[in-house]
């Protein structure tokens, strides 16, 4: 029942009206014939995105974040891109605590609003990483926090670097282009690395568990926006066996690769999808 009344309070938790949904820059994929030394490196935070308009925080669809006005008090004028984050592999705790009608105040202390670009910022992403510590510097709120951007010499102390976040928890890898000029869209400026690839497909029925699953929900069967079909049984908890994603509902799965017919091979549910 928890699963489910979460689900209902992710669709139903916007009270506060929807902005013009901000235009934002998103990542690439990263690929191999990348010259790594161009590149600043952070960890890639699973939390949900926000940005900060200068007035009010609003979700990647838009929608106004209802944040404690202590939480804001020390915001800056200047725009700002981020993620509000609890901790790796807190995307689920993260979502239910900024998603709320009415913010509960000791949740959101735990929250603090991680910064990696200021939109619409002069400069290459080289000025804007200095610009941006130096509005830190200038700023008496403990909430915002800016993130950590360093350097790799190469591939194989990038992929060390990987490898190590991810055993700790991490979600994997940002690459930002040092000379990119602050743009909008998909870009190659900025490139993901993670040792697995995901994606998001719709819940459309359910496989009947067997064995120590009788009774719950054996798989997810979900459908891709391409329009191919398959089942998704690893990743799922005996919570979401018992109580799972509604049909209709949006999710995440990683998967490394694909069969020779197109489909994720070893797919592997990761999350509710939420993109607000």
């Amino acid at each position: 029942m928890m699963i489910r009344l979460l689900i209902v309070l992710w669709v139903c938790a916007w009270p506060l009206g929807v902005a013009a949904k901000p235009e934002l820059l998103l990542a690439q994929i990263y690929h191999e014939d990348v010259d790594i030394q161009d590149y600043w490196v952070s960890e890639k935070l699973d939390g949900v995105r926000a940005y900060w308009d200068g007035k009010q925080l609003l979700s990647r669809g838009g929608n106004i974040i209802a944040a404690p006005s202590w939480f804001l008090a020390d915001f800056p004028s200047q725009k700002l891109d981020g993620e509000l984050w609890l901790g790796r592999q807190q995307f689920a705790a993260t979502l239910s605590i900024v998603s709320k009608q009415q913010p509960v105040q000791s949740e959101w202390q735990q929250i603090r609003y991680y910064v990696f670009e200021l939109p619409e910022a002069a400069g290459t992403f080289s000025d804007r990483v200095l610009a941006m510590h130096a509005l830190k510097q200038q700023l008496n709120s403990p909430y915002i926090v800016i993130v950590p951007q360093f350097r790799v010499a190469d591939k194989q102390q990038l992929f060390t670097k990987l490898t190590e976040l991810e055993q700790a928890g991490a979600e994997g890898l940002m690459l930002h282009h040092q000379a990119a000029l602050y743009h909008t869209g998909r870009s190659q400026a900025l490139l993901k690395l993670k040792t697995y690839q995901d994606a998001e497909a719709e819940v459309v029925g359910y496989r009947p568990g067997k064995g120590k699953y009788q009774g719950m929900v054996g798989a997810l069967i979900v459908k891709t926006p391409e329009g191919k079909t398959f089942a998704i049984g690893s990743g799922l908890t005996d919570a979401l066996r018992e109580t799972p994603p509604e049909i209709g509902t949006v999710i995440t799965y990683r998967y490394n690769g694909l069969t020779v017919h197109g489909l994720p091979r070893f797919a592997r549910f990761l999350k509710v999808h939420s993109d607000f």
